[in-house]
């Protein structure tokens, strides 16, 4: 059965001391209308959102999710979210989520366009949904394809204002990338710097494993540090393995062992190929990481 669940969030500032947000949480109609046509997040992408994975109705690693919130306000000269009011926000979307897979995204706009209206301040909402079936992906993998973003390995820190470390609304070259993905052939893509390393998947994070080593991009080159990835990390270690991050040459990803597109919906999708060439694929390995990224976690 298909079903929808939105809320209106009235953002509060972020020292605002209250304990209960109950007041500041709308829940609405997620198929009525409700936003204004001024609003700066449709007309020019203006904002920052999160997915959150949710998992028999226990959302996964909220905390890293609205760290990560507040970390592209930051970067974005957003009003700072007030975390305790986001929990809240998720806390009362994952009571609508039934058994199963679904997914809460967080979005933090802009507001409304003031020059039209006057208008101060941002606009919030939160909405919870159920998702695709992604046990194809996670069990078959995925094909990618290696495509230029069109920026160099130090454009993050040469020009902040391109926003590279933050995840805005503005998804259509991440969507344009996928598509392209989908033309030659593949599922999925890896985006490289015009020098040649590693940057990251349009919407996942890029692991690879050397030997008994997994590494990933290092953050710093404008890369969105994915809390699946931390979260994997985690569990490599507890598990006895070595992490890393790296500043990784384009090269690296053919001479992989194995290699892993990592999500909070997806969540662990093995590369099975790479610009058309073949890649070794750990079964056992993927199972076991999927079985851990289901499992509850804070």
């Amino acid at each position: 059965m298909s079903w929808r669940f939105a809320l209106i969030v009235a953002p509060v500032a972020a020292d605002d001391p209250r304990s209960d947000f109950a007041d500041t949480l709308s829940v609405i109609d997620p198929d009525a209308p409700a936003l204004s046509v001024g609003e700066l997040s449709t007309q020019r992408g203006d904002g920052i959102f999160e997915t959150i994975g949710v998992v028999d109705g226990h959302p996964q690693e909220v905390e890293a999710h609205i760290a990560r919130l507040a970390h592209s306000a930051s970067l974005c000269d957003l009003p700072a979210p007030n975390a305790a009011q986001w929990h809240a926000a998720v806390d009362r979307a994952a009571a609508e989520c039934p058994a199963g897979e679904s997914a809460i995204k967080l979005i933090l706009s802009r507001g409304v366009e003031r020059a039209a209206t006057g208008l101060e301040g941002p606009t919030a909402w939160a909405t919870a949904s159920p998702v695709a079936d992604m046990s194809g992906a996670r069990t078959t993998g995925v094909r990618a394809v290696t495509l230029d973003r069109g920026l160099d390995s130090g454009a993050a820190s040469r020009a902040p204002w391109l926003l590279l470390g933050a995840k805005t609304l503005s998804y259509a070259v991440n969507m344009a990338a996928l598509r392209e993905a989908r033309r030659r052939g593949a599922d999925d893509a890896i985006f490289l710097t015009t020098d040649g390393y590693v940057l990251e998947a349009p919407t996942a994070s890029v692991i690879v494993r050397r030997g008994d080593t997994f590494v990933t991009p290092e953050p710093t080159g404008g890369i969105l540090h994915g809390t699946t990835q931390l979260s994997v990390f985690d569990w490599l270690e507890d598990n006895g393995h070595s992490t890393g991050y790296e500043h990784l040459p384009a090269a690296a990803l053919a001479d992989a062992d194995a290699m892993w597109l990592v999500s909070s919906v997806r969540l662990a999708a093995p590369v099975t190929h790479l610009d058309g060439a073949d890649l070794p694929v750990d079964a056992e390995l993927t199972a076991a990481m999927n079985a851990y990224l289901l499992s509850p976690r804070d």
